[in-house]
């Protein structure tokens, strides 16, 4: 109940400051690539004219040195992307770990509070959101044509990145063979008040993505509602419980956020992914969860889940 009234107090907030706009259809022409940057022997920075964007988006991709065709990994940010970078190569070791692994690593750029889903109306504050057209119609084929890609895909994120992983792959469950959430919660049942708050605390209007929860686009994006679609795929989800951990004992910038607000998010994070994997199970649909018993919603704990990860992701595409 507390939950309804937060969600329904922050879109009555949203609705009182605007009214969404309508988004406009895309053209019909198809999405090209306007510039290649070769940042290092291993390391492309690819930017994609998007019609269903309407305008130029930026993608940095780990790859191989050399040829050979190989699968492909898309790795999602969370709320706040990076702006010249991912912060998964920002601020983990994703660049170096990835180096010897036949495998393109995607990386977004931009995106905040967009969880990476097709916007129904533009919105003042962020623009026109048509990252669900982009990731999964757009910019596939140019990954396949500019680095090798051999059309096998995985898709994972973090916390806003790893929802919109799973969202994706129930609705587009024949592109995906592994799915991965680093500190996210899929059930947005659960989530709905926390993903309607981080949007308005952002200065976007939560209406504006799938409209008031009573929306039926709740439901059609929703991958508790669409669990089914997950059967046959490599799943793997990561949780901490909140409280902290060995990270918390290293001495950075960021531990007091880590600990007052990232403990927090994780106790929660942590029940919804029980609640999930129950889900799950319920319908003998296998996964990895790993619950560990420390660990707050932070980057080093991230890090640490996406080495924990690939033993299960990389096989599954053959990686």
């Amino acid at each position: 109940m507390r939950r309804r009234v937060v969600a329904a107090a922050i879109l009555a907030i949203a609705a009182g400051l605007l009214s969404p706009v309508i988004a406009t259809p895309a053209t019909a022409r198809a999405a090209q690539v306007v510039r290649v940057d070769e940042l290092s022997a291993t390391r492309s920075a690819i930017f994609v004219d998007s019609p269903a964007m309407g305008r130029t988006i930026q993608v940095q991709v780990l790859h191989p040195p050399g040829g050979g065709s190989r699968p492909t990994y898309y790795l999602l940010d969370g709320l706040d992307p990076g702006a010249t970078q991912s912060t998964w190569t920002n601020a983990t070791d994703a660049e170096p770990f990835f180096q010897g692994k036949d495998v393109n690593v995607v990386l977004p750029m931009g995106g905040q509070a967009s969880y990476y889903t097709d916007w129904a109306a533009d919105d003042p504050r962020f623009g026109r959101y048509q990252w669900e057209t982009f990731l999964t119609q757009e910019l596939p084929p140019l990954i396949d044509a500019n680095f090798s890609g051999n059309g096998v895909n995985a898709i994972g994120g973090l916390s806003m990145g790893g929802i919109a992983a799973f969202v994706l792959a129930v609705r587009h469950p024949d592109m995906y063979r592994a799915v991965a959430g680093y500190s996210a919660c899929p059930d947005l049942t659960i989530a709905e008040g926390a993903v309607l708050f981080s949007i308005a605390n952002r200065g976007g209007n939560p209406l504006n993505m799938w409209g008031g929860p009573t929306s039926p686009e709740w439901a059609a994006h929703n991958p508790a509602m669409l669990t089914e679609a997950l059967r046959g795929k490599t799943l793997f989800l990561s949780t901490g419980t909140g409280i902290p951990g060995p990270h918390e004992l290293e001495i950075k910038p960021q531990l007091p956020e880590n600990i007052f607000f990232g403990g927090p998010i994780e106790f929660g994070v942590d029940a919804c992914v029980t609640s999930f994997e129950q889900r799950l199970r319920s319908l003998n649909i296998p996964a990895r969860v790993e619950h560990n018993p420390v660990g707050t919603h932070s980057w080093s704990y991230w890090q640490d889940t996406l080495h924990d990860s690939w033993p299960t992701i990389g096989p599954a595409i053959g990686a």
